[in-house]
């Protein structure tokens, strides 16, 4: 065969296939063909009909660009469906609810502590109509939105006073701006922490226009230290709750009591950022000491902030609480109205330090079940996922392992737990007693079925240990046991 009938051989080829591929995008269903099904099924979704057109011309759209690459054409039915799941994943929030079997109770990418149903009553009652925010009904004034929160504070850790923010971040900007900006604040080296997404202790001391004064080094540092730094130009002292890491060994800090006494020699305040805000001794639960708000004032510091979504289990919230004369200062400030709490937020923490209040916090608050969650109950519910899950066609059993507070909270303390580990066989880490001890084989399918469970209606985030996906009842509150398990069930199924 000569060149040239080659080359019209080849020609003839690809105008065929052009032909093929031109007839199977004709049979396409039409837009208005699509729409007319998905009208029916989009009824409860509540879609709007733009979204029903868009997700139409979607599916399609990609149905036509299969055909191009020489892909097999989509059917009727399959298009529809495509068309369908689109529209249900763009009605889908964004922001959206979480089972977290991960077995980190305090999980800052989970939105740490979950709010207990006092709480959620309390935003729910003030979010339906309109609320005595900034508003004093005794008085038909203008009322402060810190008064809401400002008694129950003081009752609880002995404060003079008490404001709060959206943050504890903000907290430390403000304060420093309020009683430092252009003056120098005395740190420890080795208090120069980073917390969560990269932000850093000293980059907020900078942004509020104190000069930073480091004295000692990462692991020692003595009172002397902070006393030879002192100089007119100094502010305050600043000491920070190393709440996230632990330095152990050869270390050494002086007592918050001792900084207290050298701040009111000279005459300057002590700002102790405590960061977890826990109110309750951490000892009765078999984890190691966690300083409280109440032990910081007791040891004199001047202003005491913490956080409400950590250890005190309640909304984002940055607290303030110490000397009234501090607190008045700030509360003038134009910045505390930049980074005021909001409404619903007021209304969650109001509620939460209620239960503080009421002395029924252990039991109420959902981040304190989950940490005096006893063993017993931990393993008869992961017992009890292994049985349900152990006949859709995976290798499921029980391991020892360690729950985690987390949260920048109790760094290196862990609660015993049982997990309920899933794996593709029983050939996969069968030897194994405990979740260390797992073997490598088989990690990328349980990849994927962690991440069919995080795609999921409810969402269900796990850890993935080597073969093995664990799934942690202690941070599973117990209501939410039958949708993990139907959640697993479906991914299995389609595994």
């Amino acid at each position: 065969m000569s060149r040239l009938s080659r080359t019209d051989a080849h020609q003839d080829g690809t105008d065929s296939d052009d032909a093929t591929s031109l007839a199977a995008m004709r049979r396409l269903p039409s837009v208005d063909e699509v729409l007319r099904v998905l009208d029916v099924e989009a009824a409860t979704a509540n879609a709007a009909h733009d979204t029903l057109v868009r997700a139409a011309r979607a599916a399609i759209g990609e149905a036509r660009q299969a055909i191009q690459q020489g892909g097999v054409p989509a059917s009727r039915d399959s298009l529809i469906e495509r068309a369908n799941a689109l529209m249900l994943e763009w009605q889908r929030p964004a922001l959206r609810r979480v089972i977290n079997a991960t077995g980190v109770v305090i999980n800052t990418n989970l939105g740490r502590a979950p709010l207990s149903p006092r709480a959620l009553a309390a935003m729910r009652a003030v979010a339906e109509g309109y609320s005595n925010l900034e508003y004093d009904l005794e008085s038909g004034e203008r009322g402060s939105r810190h008064a809401h929160v400002r008694r129950l504070l003081c009752e609880l850790t002995g404060a003079e006073d008490a404001l709060v923010v959206n943050n504890n971040a903000a907290v430390l900007l403000v304060v420093l701006s309020v009683l430092a900006a252009g003056r120098e604040v005395v740190i420890s080296r080795g208090e120069l922490v980073e917390i969560g997404g990269g932000f850093r202790v000293p980059d907020v001391m900078r942004q509020s226009g104190a000069r930073l004064v480091e004295v000692g080094t990462t692991n020692r540092t003595r009172l002397a230290d902070f006393t030879g730094a002192l100089t007119p130009e100094t502010a305050l002292l600043l000491a920070v709750h190393p709440s996230n890491f632990r330095v152990i060994g050869f270390t050494e800090s002086p007592r918050l009591g001792a900084l207290a006494e050298l701040a009111q020699a000279h005459n300057i305040p002590l700002v102790h950022d405590l960061g977890s805000g826990c109110l309750l001794p951490t000892e009765r639960f078999g984890l190691g000491h966690e300083p409280t708000v109440q032990e910081s004032l007791a040891a004199r510091a001047d202003i005491v902030c913490f956080s409400g979504d950590k250890l005190l289990g309640g909304p984002q919230a940055g607290i303030i609480v110490g000397r009234a004369r501090l607190l008045a200062e700030i509360a003038r400030h134009p910045l505390v109205r930049a980074v005021r709490i909001d409404k619903l937020t007021l209304a969650a923490l109001a509620a939460t330090l209620t239960a503080y209040s009421a002395g029924t916090a252990e039991g109420e608050l959902p981040v304190w079940r989950m940490i005096a969650a006893p063993l017993a109950m931990l393993r008869q519910r992961a017992e009890r996922w292994a049985t349900e899950l152990g006949t859709w066609g995976a290798y499921v059993r029980i391991l020892e392992g360690q729950s985690t507070v987390g949260g920048g909270t109790l760094p290196g303390e862990t609660l015993p737990t049982a997990l309920c580990a899933i794996s593709g066989s029983a050939t996969k880490g069968e030897v194994a007693e405990t979740a260390a001890q797992s073997s490598t084989d088989g990690a990328r399918d349980v990849a994927d079925l962690a991440r069919t469970l995080r795609m999921g209606e409810p969402a269900v985030v796990g850890r993935v240990l080597r073969d093995a996906l664990l799934l942690d009842p202690r941070t599973v509150q117990s209501d939410e046991d039958d949708q993990l398990l139907a959640a697993v069930k479906a991914a299995l199924a389609a595994w």
